[in-house]
């Protein structure tokens, strides 16, 4: 006997009942991208492990340790991709986009991480993001900031705060991590053993941590702003003033650091408390120096994501009221010449009004039973045809959401007046 299938623990099927949500907010960002003149991007799920470690970083919680990676017939090392801009910027890189100065794109699709499943956290999660190329202004990140804003307000979602931090320049990144370096290593005794092993690896990590042991002394550590050189301090300003005159609420927050080595400059996080323990949604920044790592040319670059599981978690938890996919009409459709015209006139209904929703009755039955069935979808009118109405070329219309006589009418007539049986009740 064969073993009973199940799917993969951290990786979930997606049902019916709950891809209304996923649809509102595809649909909802798809608009918003279209609205602020971004072109879409797909690149592959797989890629080869190198352009992770260079980009990523090597010594980042994410290569080391929840990449899925496995050696392939020809014995290359792939990975899965656990997030989006490393292979948005090596598409935009090999497929010479960047000769053309300026591009804004953005992509959704599922990412990968062994990580330990949780609310929130996945190990196929999905993501919607933006990448922009080309252009060095403090607006860049302000715009790309008020999408996401306006995004949370079309979606509804009103429990989201900003937070936002400057890393500097690549130059005064390492000079803040030569005194995070030398601040830790007075403390050796207060580390965890994971801040340990970040220490010299990747030791703004440590700012990261969740140990409440280790807050006082993470409390204590350097602040990044004091060593932002004059160029940079004055970039973070710019944004800080676009958001002002915007009138983007945000929070400073010297300790966001983000655990991908390509951020530089501007960082930033919307977060949510209404999530437990996984409250950023939506995390991104400013990565300059990507594109030259991998190969291609200096390319100033900016860049985002969502996380879709958990901007759905919200739309559920605040009940957001959607468009649902409930049938205009459901026929029900008793024999065999009924069947056909039934058919037929779903198509013919579909041929005139294509946004009309139409469920055709393929189970048989009596009447009454498929009547229950209409009724069960939520249908707002259920078309009737029998040997009567074949014979007669006619339909009997019945309104199930309100109290109304059956009616019974030709085909013709019914389709003469059908846009007044669609008016929004």
């Amino acid at each position: 006997m064969l073993k009973k299938v199940k799917r993969i623990g951290g990786m979930n099927d997606l049902l019916p009942e709950k891809l209304a949500y996923w649809h509102f907010l595809e649909q909802t960002a798809t608009q918003l991208f279209q609205q602020y003149a971004y072109e879409e991007i797909r690149f592959p799920i797989l890629e080869y492990t190198d352009l992770f470690h260079h980009s990523i970083g090597a010594a980042t919680d994410i290569v080391e340790k929840e990449m899925y990676t496995f050696t392939d017939l020809n014995g290359e090392s792939l990975s899965l991709r656990p997030e989006g801009t490393a292979g948005c910027a090596r598409a935009v890189i090999e497929n010479s986009l960047l000769r053309q100065k300026g591009h804004k794109l953005w992509y959704q699709g599922p990412m990968f991480r062994h990580e330990t499943p949780q609310k929130g956290r996945f190990r196929q999660f999905h993501q919607i993001g933006a990448e922009i190329y080309g252009f060095s202004d403090a607006a860049t990140e302000a715009e790309l900031i008020a999408l996401s804003q306006r995004l949370w307000q079309r979606l509804g979602i009103h429990q989201v705060t900003l937070q936002i931090n400057s890393l500097g320049s690549l130059a005064a990144r390492q000079h803040y991590r030569v005194a995070l370096i030398s601040y830790f290593e007075q403390h050796l005794t207060q580390l965890d053993e994971i801040s340990k092993h970040r220490l010299t690896r990747n030791p703004l990590r440590i700012l990261d941590s969740k140990n409440a042991e280790m807050r006082e002394v993470i409390k204590n550590a350097p602040i990044m702003g004091d060593y932002l050189d004059a160029a940079s301090a004055q970039h973070f300003q710019q944004v800080l003033t676009h958001l002002e005159q915007l009138r983007i609420p945000y929070q400073l927050n010297p300790r966001l650091v983000r655990g991908l080595d390509y951020y530089n400059n501007t960082v930033f996080e919307w977060l949510t408390d209404q999530l437990g323990s996984q409250g950023a949604i939506c995390s991104g920044g400013r990565y300059d120096g990507l594109t030259e790592q991998l190969g291609g040319p200096s390319t100033p670059a900016v860049g985002m994501a969502l996380g879709m599981e958990r901007v759905v978690l919200l739309l559920e938890q605040q009940n957001t009221p959607l468009l649902s996919v409930i049938p205009d009409f459901y026929l029900v459709l008793v024999g065999e010449q009924a069947q056909h015209l039934g058919l037929q006139l779903a198509e013919k209904l579909r041929d005139t009004w294509p946004m009309v929703k139409i469920s055709v009755n393929m189970e048989g039955g009596s009447i009454k039973s498929q009547m229950k069935r209409a009724d069960r979808c939520q249908a707002r009118y259920a078309l009737i045809i029998g040997d009567e109405e074949c014979q007669n070329q006619s339909v009997s219309l019945k309104n199930l959401r309100q109290a109304q006589e059956q009616q019974s009418m030709t085909v013709a007539r019914f389709f003469q007046d059908l846009g007044q049986f669609l008016k929004t009740e």
